[in-house]
């Protein structure tokens, strides 16, 4: 890895998208510490520390808060981050499955995919002034910080009253200031695609998680002790290697194209491969069961804690509590169940085999057309099971630290499941990508 980026900065061209890239991202950090009209960083800083001393935390607003290197909980310019754009698209992937004019775009090549890129960002837009709405109406009741931060007490105000302006006012220009932030990190990351060194979007969402690690791994080892501190940067270590080894892993299935004669050339007799990754579905799932988590302890906000019925408090233990088994158990088994979901949607064995068909492809030993669909079936249902193993474990580590490190550092804890999944996986692309340039540059064939 660290021979490629020499490389590539002996390489004036790629040294030019490497340092462009740097300066994209220097921009999107000064965004997310940028304080928004309207709020008290003071207070901002009270109620940071009131979270640190309680047991508050978990659930999907620390994923959101994670995407945006901590930006969400300090309601900065690029408060939102990538995900609005991340959810625009998982919504937009999902409904070309449902929707035939969807589909068709898709079918269509480079033409239909500008279109849906088009479609994704009017819809990143509407969904960046809902959560920008949702997240100021959370601040101002005081739930943005799971309720540690009481509104009748004046250091905790996030948005004090006394600013001088209307309240509606106000409110508005921090709406519009977020949903505009929104679309300036998407254009920050179509710029790195097309300028820079990766995939824009992935390379924001890198730097945000990376940018929280040496201040929370600091946190982690003055509130547990130098020993307990090593001893989670060697897990992490072994945790990494294994994100690896799992990530690069896939099956191959081989595939042979027969001859064409076409006009007065010879086409095709070549063998590839279809690569069927371990780990087929991403961190898609692991969003989708936290969101999913994340409803009880929204349903129990709707009460007062110091009357809960019995049911509530059954929920309020178990369902609401990140170190209990069945929490963990349900964490587990939902995480599974998406991976198999979102596989299931994403990667069409019916269409795959008729596209291969229809070149002339086959697999060695399978007969065209359905025999080879239901073959690509049975090997990819075989080979989800272990990802979808790999994906819970991974993704219940931070339940374990939580026990282990105190209920206060749990979320805190910023070198598991997610983090580790997306850190990982954007680092492998983008070397990988820096690699295949400099091969393109410096290749050397049998003629010199």
């Amino acid at each position: 890895m660290l021979s490629a980026f020499t490389s590539a900065f002996r390489t004036p061209d790629l040294r030019k998208k490497l340092l462009f890239t740097v300066a994209i991202i220097g921009v999107y950090r000064l965004g997310a510490t940028l304080p928004s009209p309207g709020v008290s960083y003071t207070n901002v800083r009270n109620c940071l520390e009131a979270v640190q001393t309680s047991d508050a935390g978990g659930g999907v607003l620390n994923i959101l808060n994670l995407f945006s290197g901590g930006a969400l909980l300090q309601l900065s310019v690029f408060a939102l981050g990538i995900m609005p754009y991340i959810t625009a698209s998982i919504i937009l992937q999902l409904l070309t499955v449902v929707i035939p004019r969807l589909e068709q775009l898709r079918k269509e090549g480079q033409s239909g995919q500008a279109k849906i890129t088009q479609y994704t960002r009017y819809l990143t837009l509407g969904l960046a002034i809902l959560q920008s709405s949702a997240f100021v109406a959370l601040a101002r009741s005081g739930q943005l910080f799971a309720g540690a931060c009481p509104q009748d007490n004046a250091k905790f105000q996030i948005i004090p009253e006394n600013t001088g302006l209307p309240m509606w006012l106000t409110l508005a220009v921090l709406v519009t200031t977020m949903t505009a932030g929104t679309g300036v990190v998407m254009w920050l990351g179509e710029l790195i695609t097309d300028r820079g060194v990766g995939n824009g979007m992935s390379v924001l969402i890198f730097t945000s998680i990376t940018a929280r690690l040496p201040g929370e791994g600091w946190t982690i080892k003055e509130s547990s002790g130098v020993a307990k501190f090593l001893l989670v940067i060697a897990l992490v270590l072994v945790i990494i290697c294994a994100v690896v080894f799992i990530e690069q892993a896939q099956r191959r299935i081989p595939v042979q194209y027969a001859k064409r004669m076409i006009g007065r050339r010879m086409y095709g007799g070549t063998s590839t491969y279809i690569p069927l990754k371990v780990n087929q579905s991403g961190v898609v799932p692991v969003i989708f069961a936290s969101s999913l988590l994340y409803l009880p302890k929204l349903y129990l906000q709707f009460f007062d804690p110091n009357n809960l019925k019995g049911y509530q408090q059954w929920i309020q233990n178990n369902l609401a509590n990140p170190s209990h088994w069945i929490y963990i158990t349900t964490y587990f088994f939902l995480i599974i169940f998406f991976t198999y979901f979102y596989v299931s949607i994403t990667f069409n064995p019916t269409e795959v085999a008729d596209n291969m068909k229809k070149y002339g492809g086959f697999v060695p030993g399978i007969r065209p057309g359905k025999p080879t669909a239901d073959y690509l079936d049975f090997i990819l249902s075989r080979i989800t099971l272990p990802g979808a193993l790999y994906l819970g474990l991974i993704s219940v580590l931070p339940n374990f630290f939580f026990i282990w490190l105190d209920n206060q550092q749990y979320q805190n804890f910023p070198f598991g499941g997610t983090a580790v999944l997306i850190m990982v996986g954007v680092g492998l692309e983008t070397v990988k990508q820096i690699e295949s340039q400099l091969m393109q540059r410096n290749y050397e064939g049998f003629l010199r």
